[in-house]
C-alpha cells in the first residue's frame, strides 16, 4: 500500500454527495441560502452587541465569542463543500486537510468549552441574581474566554499532532464533503488503537464533561427557579436559561454521535449517514443559532428598532 502522507504534493478526493448525483443540485441551492443566513444572522449578533449598550453584558459579550465562532466554523468547511457540489473541483491538497482538520476541530473544541462558560453565567444569573454583577466582572468573563480559547485550541493541536503521524496509505478518497478526523483515521495503515485511545480521551475531556458540567448547572438552575414562587418570574428565569439549553441539545447531540463512537465501527453506511449529521452542525446548528437566541429577545428586538431607527433617520 502507498504512504502518501510523506509528501504535501499528495491530496485527497472528498467524496461529498456524489452518491446521490440527484441531490447535488438541490443541497447546493439549500446550503448557499442556509450559508447567508448564517454570515447574516451571526454578524448581526456581533454588530449589535458592539453598538448597543444595553447588550453590553456578559451574556451578550459570550454570545459575540460563540457567533464569531459560528461564522469561522461555517466558513472553514461550506465553501469547500459548495464547490465540491457544483462538480468543480472535488480534491484537496494534504496540507489543505490537516489546516481544516486543525480549524474544525479547535472551533469545534472553543464552543464546547464556551457553552459551558455560557451554562455558569446562566448559573450565576438565576442562583446568585444578587451577587451577579460582581460575580460575572468583565476580568472574569475575558479570563473565561480566552480559557476556552487556549482550551480548544491546545485540544486540536494535540489531537492533529497524532493524526498527522499516523502514516496514511490506500486510495486518496475521503468518504466525506470535509476532512473530519473519524473519516480521517480510516485511511491509517496501521493499528490506530494507541492513538485513538489518547484521542478518546481527548474527546471525552472536550465534549462529555462539558456537556455533564452544563447539566449539573441546569440541575441547580431548575431546583432554584422551582422555589420562585411567581410564575411570572419562573417564566423569565426558564426564559433567559431556554435558548442556551436548546443550543447545548443541539451542539453535543450531534457532537457526541460524530465523535464519541469507536472509529473501527464507522461504516461505510454510518458515513454516510455521518455526512447528514455534519451537514446539521456546520451548517444548520449555526444558522439556528441567532435566531434561537433572539426570537424571543426583548433586548435584541430593541436594539435592531434602534439601529432601523437610525438607518432611517439618516437615510
Amino acid at each position: 500500500m502507498e504512504n502518501f502522507n510523506t509528501s504535501f504534493g499528495e491530496g485527497f478526493i472528498l467524496v461529498g454527495f456524489s452518491d446521490w448525483p440527484q441531490l447535488e443540485l438541490i443541497l447546493f441551492i439549500y446550503i448557499s441560502i442556509f450559508y447567508s443566513l448564517t454570515l447574516f444572522g451571526n454578524t448581526t449578533i456581533i454588530i449589535l452587541s458592539r453598538l448597543d449598550p444595553r447588550l453590553h453584558t456578559p451574556m451578550y459579550f459570550f454570545l459575540c465569542h460563540l457567533s464569531f465562532l459560528d461564522l469561522c466554523y461555517t466558513t472553514s468547511t461550506v465553501p469547500q463543500l459548495l464547490i465540491n457540489l457544483s462538480g468543480l473541483d472535488r480534491t484537496i491538497s494534504y496540507g489543505g486537510c490537516v489546516a481544516q482538520l486543525f480549524i474544525v476541530l479547535a472551533l469545534g473544541s472553543i464552543e464546547s468549552m464556551l457553552l459551558v462558560v455560557m451554562a455558569f453565567d446562566r448559573y450565576a444569573a438565576v442562583c446568585r441574581p444578587l451577587h451577579y454583577t460582581a460575580i460575572m466582572n468583565p476580568l472574569l468573563c475575558q479570563s473565561l474566554a480566552i480559557a476556552a480559547w487556549v482550551g480548544g485550541l491546545t485540544n486540536s493541536l494535540i489531537q492533529t499532532s497524532l493524526m498527522m503521524a499516523l502514516p496514511l496509505c490506500g486510495l486518496h478518497y475521503l468518504n466525506h464533503f470535509f476532512c473530519e478526523m473519524p473519516v480521517f483515521l480510516k485511511l491509517a495503515c496501521e493499528d490506530t488503537e494507541g492513538t485513538e485511545a489518547k484521542m478518546f480521551v481527548a474527546r471525552v475531556i472536550v465534549v462529555a464533561v462539558p456537556a455533564a458540567l452544563i447539566l449539573g448547572s441546569y440541575a441547580h438552575i431548575a431546583q432554584a427557579v422551582l422555589r420562585i414562587k411567581s410564575m411570572a418570574g419562573q417564566r423569565k428565569a426558564f426564559g433567559t436559561c431556554g435558548s442556551h439549553l436548546l443550543v447545548v441539545c443541539l451542539f453535543y447531540g450531534s457532537a457526541m454521535y460524530t465523535y464519541l463512537q469507536p472509529t473501527g465501527s464507522y461504516s461505510e453506511s454510518e458515513g454516510n449517514e455521518g455526512k447528514f449529521v455534519a451537514l446539521f452542525y456546520t451548517i444548520i446548528t449555526p444558522m439556528l443559532n441567532p435566531l434561537i437566541y433572539t426570537l424571543r429577545n426583548k433586548d435584541v428586538k430593541g436594539a435592531l428598532k434602534k439601529i432601523a431607527g437610525r438607518g432611517r433617520n439618516s437615510g
